[in-house]
């Protein structure tokens, strides 16, 4: 009734498959066998590379098979023209195949340099960021130091204002403890004062916490149940066996026990009484309104004689104010006289004041006009500055670009050539050994008879593998050693190599290599053309005089 499930799927731990062993039979050679060479991962599971090569090993075998036997003359020289095919055909595959990488290595090359390209793009992108982020930066720092010193002189204004004759004010202590911003609470270290002098002294030292003694006291008046601790194991709900499984059985027996006891509970339940309001409050009946008065609606005549009173009293009073005013005013007349001059003269300072005002509220506003011009100004000349730093570091970068391009083109070019002339050896050689061979095979088949043939075959294959051997170890020191040699150059080339002369190499190599390329290839098509006809005749002219 249980189920595991693993944390790794059979895929993530597969091994390499599985091969037996196998016994060939005498006589027999199973085509599988020669895939031998194959394994997990080194050509299995087979690809469409794989295929083509299998085939092409049926077609060899094939062809083998259907190879004539070198029973007389005829026969060789029909077997030798096979051979000959095969081997045109084999090289023109190997050329393919080398076509083909080629053009591997070159779509490689142009993603490496694309990917090359990005990077820098990006990291040029960066870097100007970086340097954009610097100067707003700065140019932030540099408003915030500017508005920072704009304020202080303001505030700095602001407290010479409120005392603009100079007056020496006396300390007001009572104002001082009534304003908790005042100096008595909150004051200030550039006065004098500093508050975390002598904080130690609000430390609160205790003996039982800061001493041994202390905390042997305090740890001997306390219980044993504080320091001394008992816990007792809790009891299993369930019986379970030595190795720590719990029983079907008890599990069953403690799910039964509780259901009989919430039916019991349930069974047992009795409906509790509805409890009474704890909060009871006696809401008292308002006092009873007492009844509207009512007034009797005077006559005509007495609210008449009423208001007419009311007016002569309020005549009279006025009058007796008025009175009252005219004499103080005649007493004091001499105070009122210098109460006026001392007010004319605060209207002076008061338009004095003001006209400070106006000035200042003008200069501020010429002192923003010109900050304004300013911040203007650096803007523009941020953004010309950018714009040229922007052209300098594309400029920069593009020429590194082609300078980069231009050795690569000139490394291709040398690569180009040695290959060129690798190929050129190669074939020239190639050409030699082949014309070599057919005069010896030509003479021996002159001067040797029938029976001598078949060791004359033996012996001329093993000579011309050896030379063929020989040949090929010659021509790839040869062209290691010329590799070398022109590497050496182009590397003391580049070294010493100018602008100018780069230039001039490359368009010595666009007007040299690729506009004669065409050129090239069609005279080497003709030239092969027509060695193929002389080929061709000396061929006819060795076989009718053999025949």
């Amino acid at each position: 009734t249980l189920s595991t499930q693993t944390d790794y799927r059979d895929g993530e731990a597969q091994t390499d498959p599985y091969s037996p062993e196998y016994v060939v039979p005498s006589g027999s050679v199973p085509e599988l066998l020669t895939l031998a060479t194959l394994t997990w991962g080194r050509g299995l599971p087979a690809g469409l590379a794989e295929v083509e090569m299998i085939e092409r090993a049926r077609e060899k075998r094939a062809w083998e098979a259907t190879l004539p036997a070198m029973d007389n003359a005829s026969q060789i020289m029909k077997r030798r023209k096979m051979m000959n095919d095969m081997e045109r055909k084999e090289w023109a595959f190997r050329e393919q195949e080398i076509e083909k990488l080629q053009e591997v290595q070159l779509e490689v090359l142009k993603k490496l340099l694309w990917r090359r390209e990005k990077n820098q793009n990006e990291l040029d992108a960066k870097r100007l960021d970086d340097h954009w982020q610097n100067y707003q930066k700065a140019k932030e720092e540099k408003v915030k130091k500017i508005q920072h010193d704009c304020a202080l002189m303001l505030r700095k204004l602001i407290a010479k204002r409120k005392n603009v004759m100079g007056k020496l004010e006396r300390r007001d202590i009572i104002k001082e403890y009534t304003d908790f911003a005042s100096q008595t609470y909150a004051p200030l270290s550039r006065i004098g004062y500093f508050p975390d002098n002598h904080s130690e002294r609000y430390v609160v030292k205790n003996f039982y916490l800061n001493t041994f003694a202390g905390l042997c006291e305090l740890e001997a008046s306390l219980p044993d149940s504080v320091t001394q601790v008992k816990i007792k194991a809790p009891k299993p709900k369930y019986t379970t066996t030595e190795t720590g499984f719990i029983k079907r059985s008890a599990r069953l027996e403690v799910d039964l026990a509780q259901v009989h006891q919430a039916l019991l509970e349930k069974k047992n339940k009795v409906k509790e009484p509805k409890k009474p309001l704890r909060f009871l409050e006696k809401v008292e009946k308002p006092v009873p309104r007492p009844p509207t008065p009512i007034l009797e609606k005077p006559s005509i005549e007495e609210e008449e004689t009423e208001l007419a009173v009311i007016f002569l009293q309020k005549l009279l009073r006025g009058r007796a104010i008025q009175n009252m005013m005219f004499e103080g005013k005649e007493k004091r007349l001499e105070l009122i006289r210098e109460l006026r001059t001392t007010h004319a003269l605060q209207e002076d300072g008061q338009l004095l004041l003001k006209a400070e005002e106006e000035m200042t509220l003008a200069l501020q506003q010429q002192h923003d006009l010109q900050m304004h011009k300013l911040s203007s100004v650096e803007n523009h000349l941020a953004r010309e500055e950018g714009r040229v730093l922007a052209n300098i570091f594309d400029f920069l970068s593009k020429e590194l670009v082609r300078l980069q391009e231009e050795r690569k083109i000139h490394a291709f070019v040398m690569l180009a050539e040695r290959q060129r002339r690798m190929r050129e050896a190669e074939e020239s050689g190639r050409r030699q050994v082949e014309e070599r061979r057919r005069q010896e095979e030509d003479e021996i088949f002159k001067q040797a008879g029938e029976g001598d043939c078949t060791i004359d075959s033996y012996l001329e294959d093993i000579i011309l593998s050896s030379m063929e051997n020989t040949a090929e170890e010659q021509a790839r020191e040869e062209i290691q050693r010329m590799a070398v040699e022109v590497n050496d150059i182009a590397y003391e080339m580049e070294s010493r190599r100018t602008r100018l002369q780069s230039e001039e190499i490359v368009a010595e190599l666009v007007y040299d290599f690729l506009i004669p390329e065409a050129e090239k290839m069609s005279i080497r098509e003709k030239v092969r053309q027509s060695q193929r006809k002389h080929i061709y005749a000396a061929h006819q002219i060795i076989h009718r005089g053999t025949e």
